[in-house]
């Protein structure tokens, strides 16, 4: 059986700084950022405790393929 996956987006109080990430376990994940358990994690250093966004899919693959996307910008290049 495949295990989901889901794209996220964190930020700071201050919304100053984004995060793209993806996991097969959203709520785990975000409570690790909010625990600071990775001390040298860019979330960690940036302080990114909110989730803003996120998006589920039916394999991890296709939630990889679409943080890919949004890292690199292809959802503006297809809304423009």
């Amino acid at each position: 059986m495949e295990r989901g996956g889901t794209v996220y987006i964190m930020t700071n109080k201050h919304k100053t700084t984004l995060y793209v990430g993806v996991t097969s376990n959203l709520i785990a994940r975000i409570q690790q950022h909010q625990q600071h358990i990775y001390q040298t994690s860019f979330t960690h250093r940036y302080n990114l405790e909110c989730l803003v966004y996120y998006e589920n899919f039916p394999t991890i693959e296709e939630a990889i393929s679409r943080e890919k996307e949004k890292k690199n910008g292809e959802e503006k290049k297809r809304t423009s």
